[in-house]
């Protein structure tokens, strides 16, 4: 059953990306990584190792998949005093101590910084129209904890799901460090100052035309939850890297991160899950069950139940290293004049406690703590939705208003390359 929906979703695809084509197509059955219209100009596979070209699950874009190296160092790492735990006890108990209230657990913590430097395969997809346009605008995505790159994409084949896909603009998403095809090294050094640092420098590739040959002249850069703290901390250490950020599931307020992490029972993923993460060290941590992730994630008047089924057999991975700097490189971006909006679920847990207007409109509250010098802004808040819009009906309305702002956004600033 489960190949049947695949496959029926593939051969959607396919009809999509020939609409989208504007031509009866040959397919080329030959391309190792799906059938496209033989008119439809695939995208270069340039600063992409081990790539593949494909059509996007909705069909009306083309996408080249593969490993992206990144070098990267960073001086800001935090230096712990702390062993990962030997077993799921120890993982519980540590996870206790940091949420219980007056704990001195966080303060013993720390131990100063330190410096980390490598090299890195990103797992990375680049995607352009179908319709052989070129978009001088590129949106970078970046996921959040507890699940990969290609979560959305897999809800394609749902019922009730038609995601919007805009064709005026290019996209490039990728795994976070530790997830999914991208490099998995010692956890407690997979922190957020070092994926800044490896955001910053994909940006930089997608600026100066390392990935597929694309010369953008503006660039959109979009998160979700810890995603989008990254995406706002280059706001703030790099201000001239973005021109819009789209900060989704997120806030200044930080009163439900412990409901959070105690909603996520979160386990030791090689255990909990060992055909996906055998091999990882003890470190590397997932929700411990559906239940996990319909408390952190969702809203149960608003999502269709597959979407639970999906996300519990398809959730990453995070590390205690992330866990332990989730708000590190998040600051008020003092010059950073761009665009920006905040769209959140009203039902947010980890960052809304479950009331994103309460005291106040959560969104706008972000906006004006953390930047003064922007005028261009806007913030949407879907209804009955949790922590993973992504995953409720309301998400189509949220991407629509997205892609709106950003239209807005780009025919208000763009800077060049």
């Amino acid at each position: 059953m489960r190949c049947s929906i695949l496959a029926f979703a593939g051969g959607l695809a396919a009809q999509s990306l020939q609409l989208a084509a504007g031509q009866s197509a040959q397919f080329l059955s030959s391309n190792p990584g799906g059938a496209i219209p033989a008119m439809v100009q695939a995208p270069s596979t340039s600063g992409f190792m081990q790539s593949t070209i494909q059509p996007s699950r909705g069909g009306l874009s083309v996408c080249v998949s593969g490993i992206v190296p990144v070098q990267v160092s960073t001086a800001m790492n935090m230096a712990f005093n702390f062993s990962v735990p030997d077993n799921q006890t120890g993982v519980t108990q540590t996870f206790l101590s940091m949420i219980s209230s007056a704990s001195p657990f966080v303060q013993q913590l720390m131990a100063g910084t330190q410096s980390v430097n490598g090299t890195y395969n990103i797992g990375g997809t680049l995607c352009t129209p179908a319709n052989n346009t070129t978009p001088k605008t590129v949106e970078i995505l970046t996921h959040g904890i507890g699940f990969d790159r290609l979560a959305t994409q897999r809800l394609s084949h749902l019922p009730k799901f038609s995601f919007a896909v805009d064709l005026t603009i290019r996209s490039f998403f990728y795994d976070r460090l530790g997830v999914g095809q991208s490099s998995k090294p010692d956890a407690l050094t997979i922190q957020s100052p070092l994926e800044l640092e490896i955001l910053q420098s994909l940006i930089t590739k997608l600026k100066n035309g390392t990935l597929s040959n694309i010369t953008p002249t503006t660039i959109v850069g979009t998160g979700h939850s810890y995603g989008s703290s990254l995406v706002q901390g280059i706001t703030s250490k790099y201000p001239s890297s973005l021109n819009t950020a789209i900060l989704t599931g997120f806030s200044v307020n930080s009163t439900g991160s412990s409901a959070f992490v105690a909603a996520l029972n979160l386990a030791i993923a090689s255990q909990n899950q060992p055909l996906r993460f055998s091999g990882l060290s003890n470190g590397y941590l997932v929700s411990s069950t559906s239940i996990s992730n319909q408390l952190a994630f969702l809203h149960a008047q608003n999502f269709d139940p597959n979407v639970l089924s999906l996300a519990e057999a398809t959730k990453g991975s995070v590390t205690f290293g992330e866990l332990f700097t989730l708000s590190a490189v998040v600051a008020p971006a003092a010059n950073f004049t761009g665009s920006v909006a905040v769209v959140n679920g009203d039902s947010d847990l980890p960052f809304c406690t479950g009331n994103c207007s309460y005291p106040t409109n959560l969104a706008q509250a972000a906006i004006t703590m953390l930047y003064p010098k922007t005028n261009v802004t806007g913030t949407y808040v879907a209804p009955l939705t949790g922590h993973g819009i992504n995953f409720h009906y309301s998400a189509v309305a949220a991407y629509h208003y997205i892609q709106d702002f950003i239209a807005k956004g780009t025919s208000s600033n763009s800077t060049s390359t």
